[in-house]
């Protein structure tokens, strides 16, 4: 599909956090499928009739940073819902930009045909497989996010795996099973993502982190980073 098609619903400029060591600028893709009740980014949830911002001059833009920035990182939403996305990470590379991708592991077959042209992929893993639906809202999520998770392995792709946690969401059971399970998978590079309000439009789940103090404890921190070769807690304050 042409590049121009591409549904584009954000832009950030400038980033020095959402690819390691890297200066990047980041593009937001319109939609997702699923609920997540800590979502950042739930204007993004639905994809509109036009795109929000024009591709075409969003590459202009990019084309002009060339050689000022080392990368750009297509997030979302989730960005491997729009079929458009191979193509537009083409059209970026050919500007010589390194690719990064955000992605929630949700659409199996298009992050395999996109792979290839990635350098880099931070993806999320939400709960353990077969609870997915808990934190999604949709049943049998935790399928897709598996089979993504064993294809961006396969890839030999650079990567960060990471987990939002939150203690009513994933109560410590959850975690040390979740985690498990992405040891097994051969998933080296892992980190927890504590709950943030910021951005959620759920007050039961803000008000119920706030009431449980910090998490995930020192305790369970001890015990999940035996099982990775990088294991990391992304705390913000």
């Amino acid at each position: 599909m042409d590049a121009s098609a591409l549904k584009v619903g954000g832009y950030t400029a400038f980033s020095a956090t959402d690819y390691p060591d890297q200066l990047s600028a980041v593009v937001f893709v319109q939609g997702c499928p699923w609920r997540c009740g800590y979502c950042h980014n739930p204007h993004l949830q639905q994809r509109t009739g036009a795109s929000p911002l024009a591709w075409e001059d969003l590459c202009a833009t990019l084309q002009k940073r060339a050689g000022l920035l080392d990368a750009v990182v297509f997030s979302g939403g989730e960005a491997t819902i729009d079929p458009a996305l191979g193509e537009a990470m083409a059209q970026v590379r050919a500007m010589g930009f390194k690719i990064g991708l955000h992605t929630a592991c949700i659409y199996p077959a298009r992050l395999r045909s996109v792979l290839p042209l990635v350098d880099w992929v931070g993806f999320d893993v939400k709960a353990p497989f077969s609870r997915y639906a808990g934190i999604t809202g949709i049943a049998n999520s935790g399928d897709p996010a598996r089979a993504c998770v064993e294809a961006i392995l396969a890839s030999g792709v650079a990567y960060e795996c990471r987990s939002t946690v939150h203690p009513v969401l994933l109560p410590e059971e959850s975690v040390l099973e979740m985690a498990g399970q992405l040891a097994a998978m051969g998933v080296e590079n892992y980190v927890l993502q504590p709950f943030r309000s910021t951005g959620c439009n759920d007050d039961s789940l803000i008000a119920s982190a706030a009431s449980a103090g910090e998490y995930p404890p020192a305790a369970l921190e001890q015990q999940l980073a035996p099982l990775f070769k990088r294991f990391s807690v992304r705390r913000h304050h």
